[in-house]
């Protein structure tokens, strides 16, 4: 299985090549096979993309832009299902390949496996039992260990009646220390709130940027789907 990438190598738009590069470099980093079609230099790629794309990943126009990725002529994605499935830990699903032994995604999907399988029962021995001490408590495996423990217990007791005084100054010192180590928490606590405030800020500032950027995309993109459209009526004409 091959995986394709259709990209625009003289493409105007900034966040276009942007979102190709993402593309490429990931699939470099993780060593899957690729081949890169380039549909700007190209005039059956650029057509074969816009046939093989589903209509309904098709924007309103109905022309899709790069990146489109397909695993031969099976459709994948564009750059936003893309970016999805790698935030997800999914990217190999995204691309219908079996993901490699080791990584996060294989690990992921043994997990979900297992917990539609269920717990697996308890396997039996080799001459068809079960072993039951996995159900019978230690006390009855070991027969006597349960009086045993009464006994020890007795015998601290006992001892312990004439020690009451000692053991009431160790409860004084306790007593006092956990009221100190209260104190240190509703500190700790109080500094953890503030903190949070400053990363709930941080991360809005941020949010913030993001909008702001992906907003700029999105013109960027407009501009571009309305220069190829004029590019299309020249050729046409």
């Amino acid at each position: 299985m091959v995986i394709k990438v259709f990209l625009a190598s003289s493409s105007g738009s900034t966040a276009i090549k942007k979102k190709q590069q993402d593309v490429v470099g990931f699939l470099e980093a993780l060593k899957v096979d690729y081949t890169q079609l380039d549909i700007a230099c190209n005039e059956e790629n650029r057509m074969w993309m816009r046939q093989n794309v589903p209509v309904d990943k098709k924007p309103t126009n109905g022309i899709p832009l790069p990146p489109q990725i397909f695993n031969e002529d099976s459709y994948c994605g564009d750059y936003d299902t893309f970016f999805d499935a790698k935030e997800d830990n999914s990217v190999y699903a995204f691309l219908g390949l079996p993901p490699p032994p080791g990584s996060k995604e294989a690990e992921q999907a043994a997990k979900v496996l297992g917990v539609e399988n269920g717990t697996p029962a308890e396997e039996p021995k080799a001459d068809g039992s079960v072993d039951a001490s996995a159900e019978v408590p230690v006390e009855e495996r070991n027969g006597d260990a349960h009086g045993e423990e009464e006994q020890a217990a007795d015998e601290e007791e006992v001892e312990g009646e004439g020690e009451g005084g000692e053991e009431e100054d160790v409860a004084d010192e306790e007593t006092a220390g956990d009221e100190a180590l209260a104190e240190e928490e509703e500190e700790a606590v109080e500094e953890t709130d503030e903190v949070t405030e400053q990363a709930n800020a941080q991360e809005e500032d941020e949010q913030e940027e993001a909008d702001e950027d992906r907003d700029e995309e999105e013109e960027e993109e407009e501009e571009e789907e309305e220069d190829m459209e004029e590019t299309q009526e020249e050729e046409a004409e």
